[in-house]
């Protein structure tokens, strides 16, 4: 096995111990649920040089590597459902997830007929803001433990810290259900015909 796939492979077995760092209300592991999701992203753009650097493309690499991407940043979309202190509604992480399962099945139906689809700018877009707001959604989470554990000390008049930082992270959320949901209607509408094809 090459070392893109390693790295590959990492990113995966990481995932358990990322959503069990955000899990766990501390100051320490939500600090470094933040920098394994960091982490992992760096690993993803580094791996993805290497094989075309080195000429390590694999077929288990072209499948391995982009379900990596959507098992990390699912796990952390579902997790933020989980946790009060967020009030993120499912419906939004339902939107998420069911476009890139779409959009997945809209892939392996080309790749069946011998056709490749590229990425298009909505879902350049998309990917951009769903790891801003994952990456945002964190560190507002580690700052919420240093909040409860007294490091952080803020008593201004009319000042609700746990309504200001939900209200932040649920409009960043929806600002990326929108997005996530144009691009996948513009995938949708632009590679309709595989579907008229299949129908005929």
């Amino acid at each position: 096995m090459n070392l893109a796939n390693k790295l590959t492979f990492l990113r995966i077995a990481l995932v358990p111990v990322f959503m069990l760092f955000i899990f766990t209300d501390h100051p320490m592991t939500r600090l470094l649920a933040l920098l394994i999701f960091i982490g992992a992203s760096l690993t993803d753009l580094y791996d993805g040089w290497l094989a075309r650097r080195h000429n390590y493309i694999t077929d288990l690499g072209k499948f391995m590597d982009p379900l990596a991407d959507k098992l990390l940043v699912s796990a952390a979309f579902i997790t933020f459902v989980e946790l009060q202190e967020l009030s993120i509604p499912a419906w939004m992480v339902i939107v998420i997830i069911s476009r890139e399962f779409i959009i997945t099945g809209l892939r392996t139906l080309a790749a069946a007929k011998g056709r490749v689809l590229a990425a298009s700018r909505a879902g350049k877009y998309k990917t951009t803001s769903q790891m801003t707001s994952i990456i945002i959604i964190l560190i507002i989470l580690a700052l919420n433990a240093l909040y409860k554990s007294g490091y952080i000390n803020l008593k201004f008049e009319n000042f609700d810290w746990y309504f200001t930082t939900r209200l932040i992270c649920y409009w960043l959320m929806a600002l990326t259900t929108l997005l996530t949901a144009i691009s996948g209607i513009s995938f949708i509408s632009k590679y309709k015909s595989l579907f008229l094809e299949e129908s005929q």
